[in-house]
């Protein structure tokens, strides 16, 4: 658990100046990260220039973060949707459809570029490839993803057997390879592709025409 981490910088009000910690700091630290995002895309994205739109320093970003890309994971893992709660309407394509959809859209106000080049660096670093595949599992989109199936499961709408580890992360793997070799988020239209020409199939699933 990370402790409370004080501002360096002080932060000029009308009341004088005051010290950012703990939540409010990190608040807007995430949201100048999320800004640069925006403004200059991943490959020109630096801590300098995140301190200096948050009004810190770059020792404050060091005490939380080893490195731009776990800075930017933090500012994509808190505009996630609630992996504890996913969508539960009783049939599984439109559940699938709406979690898969929540996923792709919270990059829609950021560059192409930004979220594959963040994936390239992942690819890049074994260590950070293993702590974005932990992320993914443990209270993640994979174990939305398994709750969604499981439910349809209990529905009868698919057999539990199928659920299998590799099939279960399938929709997510598809997602990241479409954007790794085609350099762009999946829009809704490869989405419903993804879901009705190969992950519903594979499930055993109803596919509409």
């Amino acid at each position: 658990m990370r402790k409370p981490v004080a501002d360096d910088g002080a932060r000029t009000t009308g009341a004088g100046p005051t010290r950012r910690r703990g939540g409010e700091l990190e608040r807007a630290i995430l949201d100048a990260v999320w800004a640069e995002l925006v403004d200059h895309g991943y490959d020109r994205l630096t801590m300098d220039g995140v301190a200096a739109r948050a009004r810190t320093s770059k020792p404050v970003l060091y005490r939380r973060w080893q490195n731009r890309v776990e800075l930017v994971m933090a500012a994509l893992g808190r505009n996630a949707p609630d992996y504890q709660e996913p969508p539960d309407t009783g049939e599984l394509r439109t559940d699938l459809l709406t979690f898969l959809g929540g996923l792709a859209h919270r990059f829609d106000d950021l560059p192409a570029d930004a979220v594959h080049g963040l994936l390239v660096d992942i690819m890049r670093d074994p260590e950070l490839r293993t702590r974005f595949r932990a992320g993914l599992t443990a209270d993640g989109p994979v174990d939305g993803l398994a709750a969604i199936m499981h439910r349809a499961a209990d529905r009868g709408e698919i057999a539990r057997a199928r659920l299998t580890p590799r099939v279960v992360s399938l929709p997510l793997d598809l997602l990241r390879d479409t954007l790794m070799i085609e350099g762009a988020v999946a829009s809704d239209r490869v989405i419903a592709e993804i879901l009705d020409e190969v992950v519903l199939p594979l499930l055993g699933a109803p596919v509409r025409p």
